[in-house]
């Protein structure tokens, strides 16, 4: 067993929903990778499907690959897919809303200049 200067201390945070975060400490060995983290942590477990985990899995809010190594004190972040495109959900509310009540100068005081 590795002893305690050789274990990495790393902190998992699992997106399981809308406002569901699963935090949970980690006690790694230290030569360690993104993969190795996740199946030690058992994080299949707690998600609903099985679901591919490349490319929705982050260290300090950065993409990273499986093969990543982990370093003391990291963040290790599993994030859930879009439902929805960010871009589409947006032009949909602004033409539910309309052109005159969305924006930054949607709220005028009487009288003033266009743009103020």
């Amino acid at each position: 067993m590795a002893s305690e200067s050789q274990l990495l201390r790393v902190k998992l945070l699992v997106d399981l929903g809308s406002r569901q975060v699963h935090e949970a400490d980690l006690l790694l060995p230290s030569p360690c990778t993104v993969r190795s983290a996740l199946a030690r942590a058992d994080v299949a477990s707690l998600l609903v499907s099985d679901v591919d985990l490349s490319g929705r899995v982050g260290i300090w809010g950065r993409r990273a690959a499986m093969t990543d190594p982990i370093h003391d004190l990291d963040r290790l972040e599993v994030y859930r897919a879009l439902k929805v495109d960010p871009k589409i959900a947006r032009r949909q509310r602004f033409q539910k809303q309309g052109a005159r009540a969305a924006g930054l100068f949607s709220k005028r005081r009487p009288n003033a200049k266009p743009g103020y």
